[in-house]
């Protein structure tokens, strides 16, 4: 049963499950706006969300080394833990507003989440052959953002009844603590890559394991490359517009609205991941031209997108007291605008992780790639959230993400133009310059010497 499921395809419906339950349930709960609470508790949830990022970003530098270390098994189960006690502290939040357990908790989530989503990376980006690196991705993200649209579906089947109350009731936050739960027991399924077998018979790239000190060395010279440094500013816009974007929900629609919107952002990730990984794996043009073409649907939607947004947002601003809900009329507007917003998030990270997937095929390696990746991503959050808890105006926040975005697409473009058909033998070449050896295994060549048996 067990070697059925130590294949990449399978690992990865495992770990998109994993992320259902727990990041994807998270996420319904934060696209409420404010936890599913409105007025001041928009600023105690901005202010977890601080600390949540903070923490995320001090700990994602160091994750890949951490997962390199451990395995993907028991850190993306560490990872899980951390949302099960920040869902909790909502409920708890929910009936006794104790704050300080809110904002410690997020701060947990923060450390947890930086181990969770580089072990995620690491898995999603390194599993896959080269040829199906596009289609893992999208495969992931639609099962994660599935976490998504059934998370969004529950408050919104139990608060129809609210009548215009921004709250959401108790049975909400204890059905998404025991869907987390879940998750964390699935991570028991996961495999590492030294029993990982590709259907043509190849094997996951799996190098030494180094040592504390030299998995820091690997760190710094991972986070040095001058492609790696060019995507800094995509890594920075890639989660900045969450705290813009969840509190535009939260005060401009009502509790029911808020959940239609994201039963719908959330289902229109899974819509834009699955054509770009369509596209990015076209076996019919080579992979730099598959990259360019992906990049420019990328670039067209995401800027025409959040042009559209600062139109909108010159509207209304934080004082806006009357949420609509979907029989309001000019309903239809904001909600297409919400839901492309959606949309271009995920064509943007997808992006991201095909391209990161692309430069290198070595797990160790794209695992440090996937924990610099979420520290900047996190330090960007939390500048995002922290502006957010301090009343920035809503145009300005508006502006800056749009700035963000733009900003790094022609760096993007630089990495792209870059990107070639396979890293096999630039892979090859690295292994044997650090004395290791040789493993024919099938279609790929690879190199192996004593990989951790949890990764």
């Amino acid at each position: 049963m067990f070697s059925r499921l130590n294949t990449p395809l399978a690992q990865i419906i495992i770990l998109g499950f994993v992320a259902f339950c727990s990041p994807g349930m998270f996420n319904s709960l934060s696209g409420l706006g404010a936890g599913g609470r409105m007025g001041s508790d928009v600023a105690l949830v901005d202010s977890a969300n601080a600390a949540l990022y903070a923490c995320f970003a001090v700990v994602g530098f160091f994750a890949g080394s951490i997962v390199n270390k451990v395995g993907p098994k028991w850190t993306l189960m560490f990872g899980t833990l951390g949302y099960i006690i920040y869902s909790a502290s909502l409920w708890v939040y929910d009936l006794q507003e104790n704050r300080a357990f809110v904002i410690a908790a997020g701060a947990i989530l923060g450390c947890c989440a930086g181990i969770l989503w580089t072990a995620q990376g690491a898995i999603m980006m390194a599993y896959p052959s080269e040829q199906q690196k596009g289609r893992f991705v999208s495969i992931f993200w639609t099962i994660f953002n599935l976490g998504g649209v059934l998370g969004s579906l529950i408050p919104l089947g139990m608060n129809l009844t609210n009548n215009g109350q921004s709250g959401v009731s108790t049975a909400t936050y204890t059905v998404f603590v025991v869907i987390m739960c879940i998750g964390t027991v699935l991570c028991l399924f996961i495999a590492p890559p030294s029993k990982v077998l590709r259907p043509d018979g190849s094997k996951v790239e799996v190098h030494q394991n180094l040592g504390w000190k030299d998995e820091l060395k690997g760190v710094v010279k991972v986070v040095t490359q001058w492609r790696i440094l060019c995507l800094i500013p995509a890594f920075l816009a890639s989660n900045w517009f969450y705290a813009y974007q969840f509190g535009l929900n939260a005060i401009y629609f009502d509790i029911k609205t808020r959940a239609l919107n994201g039963v719908v952002y959330w289902a229109a990730q899974i819509v834009a991941s699955i054509m770009l990984g369509t596209l990015l794996d076209y076996q019919g043009l080579h992979r730099r031209t598959r990259g360019l073409l992906g990049l420019a649907v990328v670039t067209l939607l995401s800027m025409g997108v959040w042009a559209g947004g600062v139109a909108f947002q010159t509207t209304f601003d934080r004082s806006y007291d009357s949420p609509i809900d979907w029989t309001t009329p000019g309903f239809g507007g904001p909600f297409v605008l919400y839901l492309m917003y959606g949309f271009t998030d995920a064509l943007y990270q997808s992006y991201l992780y095909w391209l990161m997937g692309a430069m290198s095929n070595d797990s160790n390696t794209l695992a440090r790639f996937a924990g610099f990746y979420k520290a900047v991503q996190s330090a960007g959050g939390a500048i995002s959230f922290g502006l957010d808890a301090v009343h920035t105006s809503l145009l300005v926040e508006c502006i800056v993400c749009w700035a963000l975005v733009a900003v790094s697409l022609p760096l993007i473009f630089l990495v792209a133009r870059k990107v070639t058909d396979t890293n096999l033998d630039v892979d090859q070449a690295d292994a044997e310059k650090n004395g290791m050896s040789k493993v024919d295994s099938g279609r790929d060549s690879i190199a192996k010497v004593g990989g951790h048996d949890d990764f």
